[in-house]
């Protein structure tokens, strides 16, 4: 127990509170049992420790614990909270819980059992919780954590401390809200670095590595992470890489499943339950054609990867303006919680209501003619006019 609580407070010791994300402040931590998931890389355990720097500092009634630590070896987790709690212990903030086996069940007595003990966890974006344990899905309240958005991204690195917009508030005054914001910076001076490195915190770190800790990260979700869905094949992780490989070099990309089949070796209705799975890891983003219901077992009509930075790292030399622009665009609506579907016109059907097309500051819109609530989401424009948006502003959104 002195050992892991050693352990604790050396990694908040040193911790920055600098800047403290958003989504920080949206979850409620005063609900006993709390869920953080997201994929690798975007600040979970971060967040999670700066809570309890915040509010506990070194008091003994608050410790963090990783899952993936010796001790959890040959030691029960609901035996360490129970010997937490006769200390004084008060909330355990624990880390990457999909790495310890049955955690769903014990966390679930724990919770039921201690009723004057707290818990907030963190685990991959991968998890389903409901069919880990349909109890414990409905005694947690979970939230996600995503990359950052291109306004956290801004305020990260020092340019500017802007405040999230909704998408309604956007379309109905994007050329007030453009002309407020760049008063203050130049956001297309900003926006391509975005692009290019400013998804994952870690950027902050070292620019001239941040693309080699990508593919470090897909790596470890590919051989880590997915092991823990029940009926992965671990023998198939190589063939999962050349799966991302071939959707990164040919997004956006609309499945053939039988081609991809064939390239891969892999049975065609795995292939389809593998994408789910790589986008249950934010690997890739899916998109469904409108009025059509989804589930595991169909294919999407197109495939993205989920965020731009992706493309630099996975196939720095087919990065297409284009596909850029169109990554980014779903990517910070997904990420904004809105719905985002394939229309018969345009390029994106968002909440079912709004149809935007995407494209240059030059793009017409004859491609919208006739389609009520149409937008278009422009690049290289710092404000617009009318319909036309300027593309980064989406990037408010979060």
């Amino acid at each position: 127990m002195e050992n892991l609580r050693l352990k604790s407070n050396i990694v908040i010791q040193d911790l920055s509170m600098a800047i403290i994300r958003n989504r920080a402040r949206e979850i409620d931590w005063n609900d006993r049992l709390i869920g953080i998931l997201g994929a690798r890389g975007t600040g979970k355990t971060t967040l999670m420790l700066q809570r309890l720097k915040a509010e506990y500092g070194f008091s003994r009634e608050a410790m963090y614990i990783t899952m993936d630590d010796i001790y959890f070896t040959s030691n029960l987790l609901s035996d360490f909270a129970l010997q937490f709690r006769q200390q004084g212990g008060k909330i355990l903030f624990i880390d990457e819980v999909h790495k310890y086996p049955d955690w769903a069940r014990e966390i679930k007595n724990i919770y039921d059992f201690y009723r004057d003990l707290k818990i907030v966890f963190t685990g991959s974006s991968i998890i389903d919780i409901s069919r880990q344990n349909a109890d414990l899905s409905r005694r947690a309240v979970q939230y996600e954590l995503t990359g950052l958005s291109f306004r956290e991204f801004l305020h990260f690195s020092n340019i500017a401390n802007l405040q999230a917009v909704s998408l309604k508030d956007l379309l109905k005054s994007h050329v007030e809200i453009a002309h407020d914001m760049i008063t203050g910076f130049k956001p297309l001076q900003h926006f391509a670095d975005y692009l290019k490195f400013g998804y994952y915190p870690f950027f902050i770190e070292n620019i001239n590595t941040y693309h080699m800790r990508i593919e470090k990260v897909v790596r470890l979700i590919i051989e880590e992470d997915l092991q823990f869905i029940d009926g992965f094949n671990p023998h198939h992780s190589r063939k999962v890489y050349q799966l991302l490989y071939i959707l990164a070099t040919n997004v956006p990309f609309k499945p053939n499943i039988s081609k991809l089949a064939e390239k891969t070796e892999i049975n065609r209705n795995i292939i389809v339950e593998y994408l789910h799975y790589l986008e249950g890891a934010r690997l890739v983003n899916s998109l469904s054609a409108a009025g059509r219901s989804t589930s595991i077992l169909q294919k999407p009509d197109k495939i993205f990867l989920e965020n731009t930075n992706l493309l630099y790292a996975l196939t720095p030399e087919n990065v297409d303006k284009g596909t850029l622009r169109e990554t980014f665009f779903m990517s910070q609506l997904k990420n904004g919680g809105y719905d985002v579907k394939l229309p018969l016109k345009g390029d994106f059907f968002v909440n079912d209501q709004h149809t935007f097309e995407i494209g240059g500051k030059a793009k017409p819109a004859r491609q919208l003619e006739g389609i009520q609530d149409s937008f278009i989401a422009a690049d290289d424009m710092e404000a617009g006019t009318g319909n036309k948006i300027p593309l980064w502003l989406f990037g408010m959104l979060g």
